[in-house]
């Protein structure tokens, strides 16, 4: 352990943070844009009217405009796997390279090819061959999530996978296991149903700062009307798989669950906090209470982790000291048999390359017998498994309070479409333009919630983030860290800039 340079580790995630958060700006709005672009092409091929095709052309030119500024950021994110976290690659490359492999191949090859002809094929296709086109571009980013969904959603469940004691490797056992893990499901769903809402209020506030402005207001109310409806059923979509997800996590990741509730001692029939401030400075075993006001909904986190209303919800304390009552071990327990692990894969490899098949056999069996703790034995002690519950309670409930503002939004934007009262509205407006502010904000809060929620852990509960880095300085990841960042802010200033004369010229423009 002390060969690890956490000044190295500390820096690579905030390498990682910071390219992934920057990509994050860009990969919801053209998830959804690219499908609401589909949604007003096939409106303009059914009623064949001019000012549905020049709506099209105009969103599709700013879902390109930040389609391109998202591929840049992405690209990155991958190249990053093999400078800043090498040890990882190669203890799990075998089973994460797939599904970023297919992404790369299959999902992005469909999207990219039928880019072109969405772009520059209005008068060089037929307009059902074109229609075609934008409908695999959107079905094309989506299944690009997909794959680096089910990435990362095996990240927070290893499944399907075996480690391989000679060349101390995890390696794939069976690829369907990982990619219908339960996890990876709940993730994919959540994610692309809320990216949905992020597009439709991109084009709400665009629309609502056109109606403030008395600028384009027919096309503006037209793509209100389109995206308030298709937001309102992707805001349904995306409460429904958030509250799978969050079953997944009182299943697979009950230390995520409890930080995001600020739960310390859990309980049977456990509440689920709808309003409340934590106690600033709050630690385990302090002795503080881990509120300083709340308002609780009873037993609705046992129902929400068990869909059970009494079950029992396991609380942080549980989680790191153990509870007997409930069969859940001692952090201390592992960490104790992940040490055994890892001395007996150290003698494992020092019996074979001496040839001495007894003790080789005899260290693989006090192997055999810890491995599944083994990554706790990187750990220094019990609390390190305990993630910034601060943080990651406050991204979870700003995120459930943004979303639900929103499925309000598109309520309230429906009934003035159907009154036609929309162009009136100014309040009204004024929150269409802010809408995609808050929700962008959301799904940014979302990340945090899943990435720092499991923090340790590189791979859940067997790979720490200290052991998954690159051995290198840490002066040459803090270099391209401070790169990264003039580059990347460079990406958005530039975008933003582009985006804002688009909108400035509106559709008149393209």
């Amino acid at each position: 352990m002390g060969e690890i340079d956490l000044g190295t580790v500390n820096w690579a995630r905030a390498q990682f943070t910071l390219t992934v958060m920057y990509h994050w700006l860009f990969v919801p709005i053209t998830l959804g844009l690219s499908v609401l672009c589909a949604f007003f092409e096939t409106i303009y091929v059914r009623t064949g009217k001019q000012e549905w095709k020049n709506l099209t052309k105009f969103w599709m030119t700013l879902f390109g405009i930040n389609f391109a500024i998202g591929v840049a950021t992405g690209i990155i994110i991958e190249f990053e796997f093999g400078t800043n976290w090498s040890n990882y690659s190669w203890m799990v490359g075998d089973i994460f390279g797939a599904p970023l492999a297919i992404e790369g191949i299959a999902a992005f090859f469909l999207e990219t090819t039928f880019f072109a002809i969405m772009f520059f094929g209005w008068e060089r296709a037929s307009k059902g061959f074109h229609l075609f086109s934008t409908w695999m571009v959107a079905i094309g980013s989506s299944l690009s999530a997909l794959w680096i969904l089910i990435a990362n959603g095996w990240m927070q469940l290893p499944v399907g996978m075996v480690f391989n004691p000679d060349s101390a490797r995890f390696e794939m056992q069976n690829f369907w296991e990982i990619v219908f893990s339960p996890v990876a499901v709940a993730k994919f769903t959540h994610t692309t149903t809320s990216s949905f809402v992020v597009g439709s209020c991109f084009v709400i506030a665009v629309s609502s700062w056109y109606l403030l402005k008395g600028r384009h207001v027919e096309m503006a109310k037209k793509s209100i009307a389109v995206a308030s409806v298709f937001g309102l059923l992707a805001g349904i979509a995306t409460a429904v798989t958030g509250d799978e997800s969050a079953f997944a996590n009182g299943r697979y990741q009950p230390m995520k669950m409890a930080a995001y509730e600020g739960l310390y001692e859990g309980s049977n029939g456990a509440d689920i906090v709808a309003l409340g401030l934590l106690t600033s400075g709050k630690r385990l075993g302090d002795g503080q209470e881990p509120f300083a006001f709340e308002i609780t909904i009873p037993k609705g986190l046992s129902l929400m982790a068990k869909r059970e209303l009494n079950a029992f919800v396991p609380g942080i304390k549980d989680i790191v000291y153990g509870n007997e009552a409930e069969g859940i071990m001692p952090t201390a327990d592992k960490i104790a048999q992940g040490k055994i692990a890892i001395a007996a894969l150290a003698a494992y490899k020092a019996a074979d390359k001496a040839g001495d098949d007894t003790a080789k056999a005899a260290a693989l069996e006090r192997f055999t017998a810890n491995q599944a703790y083994m990554g706790f034995g990187y750990l220094d002690s019990p609390e390190e498994i305990v993630p910034p519950v601060a943080t990651v309670y406050y991204s979870f409930h700003y995120m459930v309070y943004a979303g639900s503002a929103i499925l309000l939004l598109m309520l309230l934007l429906i009934r003035s479409t159907l009154k036609g009262t929309l162009a009136d509205q100014k309040v009204l407006q004024v929150f269409g333009v802010m809408s995609f502010f808050l929700m962008l904000l959301s799904s940014e809060f979302g990340w945090v919630v899943a990435e720092v929620g499991r923090q340790p852990w590189a791979i859940q509960d067997m790979l720490p983030v200290k052991m998954a880095t690159t051995n290198i300085a840490s002066g040459h990841v803090t270099a391209t860290f401070f790169i990264f960042l003039i580059l990347f802010t460079a990406l958005l200033i530039a975008e933003i800039k582009i985006m804002l004369k688009q909108i400035q010229i509106g559709p008149e423009g393209v």
